[in-house]
């Protein structure tokens, strides 16, 4: 497995390099440092799995992703706030990165932004 940077990185998973940084430093995202100071993330194509989002439900700071890979559904529960970068809605492509005991949610090309529509009171 190779050492990317965090742009890079950033960039195959589909998210802005600001909020993968963000990520980083919030301990949502673990890397390799090195002496320089600089972090270094490891993702391999075997820990990707490409898939079909079939549901996303969330609740207050957590998110909860199902996704349709192939004939089987993989649950992954992530931040609230990886699913509004994302921009992650049901019928969207989507990867599956497994990492030891992670399962986080990527996009496989960046998206343009889309209005995000909440749920509430409807005024009358």
């Amino acid at each position: 497995m190779a050492l990317v940077t965090v742009r890079v990185a950033a960039d195959r998973l589909g998210v802005s390099y600001s909020t993968l940084k963000r990520w980083v430093h919030l301990g949502h995202v673990r890397t390799t440092l090195t002496g320089g100071g600089h972090h270094l993330w490891g993702l391999s194509a075997r820990n990707r799995l490409r898939g079909v989002v079939e549901e996303v439900r969330v609740d207050g700071l957590l998110a909860q992703v199902r996704l349709r890979v192939g004939d089987q559904l993989l649950t992954a529960v992530i931040t609230a706030d990886a699913v509004h970068a994302l921009h992650l809605r049901r019928g969207d492509e989507a990867l599956a990165v497994i990492k030891s005991t992670e399962v986080m949610i990527a996009r496989g090309t960046p998206t343009p932004a889309r209005p995000v529509r909440r749920e509430g009171k409807r005024r009358r």
